[in-house]
């Protein structure tokens, strides 16, 4: 008996979630999932009501949105941040999923006096940590 479908989509979804900064393919995420492209294209559309493009699309977005809301970056800042290449790219899609634009977005929230957290301290703790209990190399340990 194979893998059930959701757990194999979850696979990809969780690599969408974690990563979503990084540059993701649907190969790339078909892949992880263990199955070919339109496959994967297909259930995971039929799973969750999206293609995963559009889920991905989705995720940058909402992490713009709680970024705009509490640091104080650039919008260009922020848009590399997500994962976005192009801020004309990032400001469509923003416009469309939440009916402002990011600036218009940011200023709606500054009204409410939630202090901006500096985009240095951002920058500084977002940074990945390695762990020592895990190598680059199968079957090693970090610090042994």
């Amino acid at each position: 008996m194979g893998v059930p479908p959701v757990a194999y989509l979850r696979r990809a979804k969780d690599r969408m979630d974690a990563h979503y900064a990084e540059p993701l393919d649907v190969d790339q995420l078909a892949a992880v999932a263990g199955c070919s492209r339109y496959h994967f294209m297909h259930e995971f559309s039929a799973a969750y009501g999206e293609s995963p493009k559009a889920y991905l699309t989705r995720r940058r977005i909402e992490r713009a949105q709680d970024l705009l809301r509490a640091v104080n970056l650039t919008v260009t800042e922020i848009c590399l941040l997500v994962g976005f290449t192009s801020l004309g790219t990032f400001s469509r899609r923003f416009t469309e999923l939440t009916g402002r634009s990011p600036t218009e977005y940011r200023k709606a929230f500054r009204r409410t006096g939630v202090p901006a957290i500096p985009g240095c301290y951002l920058m500084m703790n977002t940074r990945p940590v390695p762990d020592p209990a895990h190598s680059d190399k199968p079957g090693e340990r970090r610090g042994d």
